[in-house]
């Protein structure tokens, strides 16, 4: 639906990175995941839009977005853009690599954050710890350093049922748009390519800092550490709360999209 032609460019100091921009009113700008792009949204973007203004970027080294040449803070970029479009402060709702996204950004550049959505995600700060994610991630690390893109791919899609199901449990449709999102991404790097990306430290202590709304969404068949540092993340902050979508794991936007859109538009509504 939300093809590339449609996305618009913003010049940053090390490359151009892309984003969608549709919609009018409030300011919302949704963060994809790892490895993927802004259409992991394509489920949210219409039914938002509807009522926002949304922004949708291409994280910078994914999609149709540059890779990075210097050393980069996600936080740091996704301030250029807010800034570029005259949209703060505004809503940011992240997706696992996009939560941590969004909670660098209100600790980093508060002034342009009005409230925060994470999904599937806490702070820079959270480590998996069960066998089943370290196991994945060992496998991932594997592949890429082999150049094994199937083994890598088949790595990357075992996260959407989660630990409880396999891949025939969801929609397959939802596997084949992951993974084509992915191999576009996967395609913009080398095996050696260097890592410039410097993270955010010390997070988890920044909490009590962020002094806008948060709410943390995950779905009911994540991990216990996800749930646990969720609590956490909501607990901490002083206008924080949690909801679960039963049913669903890693990618609970796709899975139950009505269920997520609703969700989401009453935490706005309410704002």
């Amino acid at each position: 639906m939300n093809g590339a032609s449609e996305l618009r460019s913003f010049a940053s100091s090390d490359g151009d990175l892309a984003y969608l921009d549709t919609g009018s009113g409030d300011p919302v700008v949704l963060i994809h995941s790892g490895y993927v792009d802004h259409r992991v949204w394509d489920a949210q973007i219409p039914a938002l839009a509807a009522h926002y203004r949304v922004i949708a970027p291409d994280v910078r080294g994914h999609g149709s977005s540059a890779n990075a040449t210097e050393p980069f803070r996600w936080a740091d970029d996704l301030a250029g853009l807010l800034r570029h479009a005259g949209a703060g402060p505004a809503v940011l709702v992240g997706l696992s690599m996009g939560g941590v996204i969004a909670t660098d950004t209100v600790l980093e550049h508060p002034e342009l954050v009005r409230a925060v959505v994470t999904c599937g995600a806490a702070t820079g700060d959270f480590r998996y710890t069960d066998p089943w994610h370290r196991e994945i991630q060992a496998e991932s690390a594997r592949a890429l350093g082999a150049g094994d893109i199937e083994g890598w791919l088949k790595a990357f899609l075992s996260v959407a049922p989660g630990p409880h199901r396999t891949a025939g449990d969801i929609d397959p449709d939802i596997l084949r748009r992951l993974r084509e999102m992915a191999l576009h991404t996967l395609s913009k790097h080398t095996p050696d390519e260097k890592d410039r990306h410097v993270p955010v430290t010390g997070s988890w202590a920044r909490l009590p800092e962020i002094g806008v709304p948060v709410l943390t969404v995950n779905g009911g068949l994540e991990p216990d550490d996800m749930h646990a540092a969720a609590e956490r993340l909501a607990g901490a902050v002083p206008d924080g709360r949690s909801v679960t979508i039963d049913g669903t794991g890693h990618y609970p936007n796709m899975e139950r999209p009505e269920v997520f859109n609703r969700v989401l538009l009453d935490f706005l509504d309410a704002l």
